[in-house]
């Protein structure tokens, strides 16, 4: 503990912090005076945030930390971030505005923008900086032994998994919906076959990969917090649940989906172990 450099450290988590916010209001002022009120847009910066984030603390850490482990760790995110930022503006291109973010404004007591700044991005910016503190931290601190070398290959196991559930997953699924033949259809088929949530599962992995890679000193253990947090989001939060919350109204066949399928790790479906 006392070989971390908590001064630069600390200076990185501000700095990334002003970022942060400031990422966030320019997408208020793209979705407000831009794009005419629509703010599922928000969905492109959360990938993005991060790898701009990883890029900062990059610049940052320089010298503080091994550069291997930096390079790797900012790589393995933006990898993340960005494929996940394109998947998401391409997925929206030429619809209509994310029925989450139309009911929440739709709800406004006030203002419509303040409603929204309080309810999303608020919230998803100090999300963001929690969820990227082993981003952050892994790229402080040298580190060598047996215990860095399993940490980092079972971190970069673990990202590989994720990354292929959650590429191969949305692939398959914008597949499902390009076929005319499947509208109102319940997709049940490769990875969504296992696990009603690929993409959420691919995630979760994801950050876990993160998060052992920065396991290699003792303030690493901080970023558990984070990927904690980001499988609750995921499978309990803002993830899974919210979508779920109203898809079985419109694919009556959901629900037998619910009955046979898990919902988070991938598992074999019920009908096969019976």
């Amino acid at each position: 503990m006392a070989d971390f450099p908590w001064g630069a450290a600390l200076t990185n988590l501000w700095v990334t912090a002003t970022v942060i916010v400031v990422t966030f209001l320019v997408a208020l002022f793209v979705a407000v005076r831009v794009r005419g009120g629509r703010h599922d847009g928000i969905d492109v910066v959360w990938g993005a945030g991060f790898a701009l984030v990883a890029l900062t603390t990059l610049v940052l850490a320089l010298g503080d930390g091994d550069l291997w482990r930096q390079l790797l760790i900012t790589a393995l995110t933006c990898v993340w971030g960005f494929r996940l930022a394109w998947h998401i503006e391409r997925r929206n291109r030429g619809t209509a505005e994310d029925p989450r973010y139309v009911d929440i404004a739709a709800r406004a007591p006030g203002s419509p923008v303040v409603h929204m700044v309080r309810t999303v991005y608020l919230p998803q910016a100090v999300i963001m900086w929690v969820v990227s503190l082993p981003v952050q931290l892994g790229q402080y601190g040298f580190a060598d032994g047996w215990l860095a070398i399993v940490v980092t290959v079972l971190g970069v196991l673990s990202w590989v998994v994720g990354f292929v559930f959650e590429t191969v997953g949305d692939a398959q699924l914008a597949a499902f919906r390009a076929d005319p033949a499947n509208r109102g259809q319940v997709m049940d088929r490769g990875l969504w076959r296992y696990t009603r949530h690929p993409n959420y599962f691919g995630d979760a992995a994801v950050w876990w990969g993160l998060t052992l890679l920065a396991l290699h000193h003792l303030p690493g253990l901080i970023g558990l917090v984070s990927a904690a947090l980001m499988t609750w989001l995921l499978a309990k939060g803002t993830g899974a649940k919210l979508l779920e919350s109203s898809i079985g109204n419109r694919r009556p066949g959901y629900v037998d989906y619910v009955r046979r399928t898990s919902g988070f790790l991938p598992w074999p479906p019920k009908n096969v172990l019976s």
